[in-house]
């Protein structure tokens, strides 16, 4: 598929752009922060101004600046645990879907035993075996994402692995591991980095949800739920505090959501037009 294309669907067009200016604003957070996000002062819980736009929070830490750096951990995590769950997903799914036999039924009840547990759930059980700390959830979020990207890579594969090349193939004497990276894989592709694309927006809600919880990354670092649970207590005479980083979740979700929604579109707009 290519990107001009792409770019023709108003889904995608507002999503990617949506994407794009959160993802500038992690890169240049540095650049762009007017005030050190971890610096404590006297002016707390300063309300909308011109020298704090935001305002500051209990301990006298701006606020914009925080939800700049914010961006930074929820775009990490995000991407990092979609990606790893994507491959090692597309991985189990692949090669379950095409074995069969006792090795797919056993994946798959594992899978279903996972999948029975709400993503949420999952990941707190993980965090709390595991630890909190950046790595610790990202590992959490990925496996808790893992169960539906193997799902769909399965499905792939039972659809594929009975075309004729990949027949001609396995006639040949090519490997397992060989046919599925080099005939299905290709083919299985589109749907799952679609799917993978629409599971950003889960990870960085389920990451905002352990950090207000307590349970994500160190209080010290700011992210967007731990700026939720700080200014709850605040709610009615500081609002700010919780409406700026529950809008900021909000829109860094309906962008993923939207980018993914426009790539679906498109690929099944596709597929509808080689029939």
């Amino acid at each position: 598929m290519k990107v001009s294309k792409l770019w023709k669907s108003k889904s995608a067009f507002i999503g990617g752009f949506i994407v794009l200016i959160v993802g500038m604003t992690a890169i240049l957070a540095p650049v762009i922060s007017p005030y050190d996000p971890t610096a404590l002062s006297a002016d707390r819980l300063e309300p909308f101004g011109t020298r704090h736009f935001f305002g500051t929070d209990k301990y006298g830490r701006d606020v914009f600046s925080r939800i700049i750096w914010g961006s930074r951990v929820s775009l990490a995590i995000g991407l990092v645990a979609s990606l790893g769950a994507c491959v090692i997903g597309s991985a189990i799914g692949l090669m379950s879907g095409y074995a069969g036999g006792i090795v797919d039924i056993v994946i798959m009840r594992l899978i279903d035993i996972m999948l029975a547990l709400p993503l949420i759930v999952l990941a707190l059980v993980l965090v709390a075996f595991m630890g909190a700390g950046l790595m610790n959830v990202s590992i959490a979020v990925a496996i808790s994402i893992t169960p539906a990207l193997v799902r769909v890579a399965r499905a792939e594969a039972l659809r594929y692995k009975g075309l004729d090349h990949v027949t001609a193939a396995r006639a040949i004497g090519a490997g397992p591991g060989r046919i599925v990276v080099h005939h299905i894989l290709p083919l299985a592709l589109p749907p799952i980095l679609i799917l993978a694309t629409l599971r950003v927006a889960s990870t960085i809600l389920i990451e905002s949800s352990l950090s207000f919880l307590g349970l994500g990354v160190v209080r010290s670092v700011p992210t967007w739920g731990g700026m939720l649970s700080d200014g709850r207590s605040y709610l009615v005479t500081q609002p700010a505090l919780t409406i700026v980083p529950g809008v900021a979740i909000m829109i860094t979700v309906i962008g993923f959501n939207l980018l993914g929604d426009g790539l679906n579109d498109l690929l099944n707009r596709r597929l509808q037009d080689k029939r």
